[in-house]
């Protein structure tokens, strides 16, 4: 499958949210991903329904956006990546539910929203970075693991108040519980190898450089060192080991959908996220960023299936959505990041 990068005219991308306005067979989006993930799917979707997309990309801000716009947001959709963001724009009240047999055979129960108030697209993991030349193949085992002191001074991460991090915090707050979890916080920032700093790859070229062997850190940041010139020798530095919860799996985030509380373009929007969530949309995203797409018979490109297979844990999104803000408290208790 080859991904294009163009945008046709019949897609509008706009970079101010102003310009954005309803018309008639036309979808408007508020994304927070990046133009070159969303351009191949909103152009095969006009192709094939002569539905136009209208897409702001946006960096920050979308949910205060939503919020303030009220009833007279041109927002028909929201496209936007991990569970805690996601469960934001719902306890909001800037999402509204839809339900269709199209989207429960594409989605997987785990991977949307109990009440349909959003839908997952594809996933990616929270996984180990090892050293190639320092950690053996089968030492790294599971997230509680990283809290023993073998591991002291051999961790980087970074900050612990990182969406991504808050994520997998949560993850093992609905697994073990606060006490637990504290603990853990505690001994994972006692086998930091320095500060928490700089985001998932910097981590990676950490280990390269030699200051840490481990690293937590999302699937996909492999997938994007390689394709950097600048990053293969750090991504060649490591391997992918997929750490699981004890009695449980691997911690997988998600990239997901929404419709609006005020599309006014519902038909059209609804049309829109059914195609997203269809297996030719997902393993097209899912291609573009690196990720697994999780509709039933869909497949992961060679290079992401390269990096191994596990099992996800099966704890429902929404479940450790819930338990994000005890996760942020916890870990501003053990000043994780001092």
């Amino acid at each position: 499958m080859h991904i294009k990068h163009t945008i046709l005219a019949t897609t509008t991308v706009l970079m101010s949210l102003p310009a954005v306005t309803a018309m008639a067979a036309d979808v408007n989006v508020y994304s927070y991903r990046q133009p070159e993930l969303i351009a191949p799917l909103t152009e095969a979707f006009t192709e094939a329904t002569g539905i136009n997309v209208n897409v702001a990309y946006l960096e920050k801000g979308m949910v205060e956006r939503l919020k303030a716009e009220g009833d007279r947001s041109p927002a028909d959709v929201i496209l936007t990546v991990d569970i805690s963001r996601l469960a934001e724009a719902v306890d909001a009240g800037v999402t509204q539910p839809v339900v269709t047999d199209k989207l429960q055979a594409n989605v997987p129960a785990k991977y949307h929203d109990p009440e349909g108030q959003w839908w997952g697209l594809t996933t990616r993991a929270r996984i180990v970075y090892a050293s190639r030349d320092r950690v053996a193949e089968g030492e790294v085992t599971t997230y509680e693991d990283l809290a023993d002191p073998k591991w002291k001074g051999r961790i980087c991460t970074r900050s612990g108040t990182h969406t991504y991090m808050i994520g997998l915090t949560s993850a093992y707050l609905a697994h073990h519980g606060e006490e637990d979890t504290k603990a853990w916080l505690e001994g994972v920032k006692a086998n930091l190898a320095r500060k928490p700093q700089g985001n998932d790859r910097a981590q990676v070229k950490a280990i390269w450089a030699g200051e840490c062997d481990i690293s937590l850190g999302n699937t996909y940041y492999m997938g994007k060192m390689l394709a950097d010139p600048e990053q293969i020798e750090w991504a060649n530095s490591v391997r992918l080991d997929f750490p699981t919860f004890e009695g449980g799996g691997t911690h997988v985030n998600i990239s997901g959908v929404a419709l609006t509380k005020a599309a006014k373009n519902y038909d059209e929007a609804v049309q829109f996220i059914e195609y997203l969530t269809s297996p030719e949309a997902q393993e097209i995203y899912a291609e573009a960023n690196s990720e697994y797409p999780i509709a039933p018979g869909t497949k992961a490109t060679d290079l992401v299936a390269s990096w191994g297979t596990f099992e996800p844990d099966e704890l429902n999104l929404m479940e450790i959505a819930t338990h994000r803000g005890d996760a942020l408290r916890l870990t501003e208790e053990v000043d994780y990041d001092g």
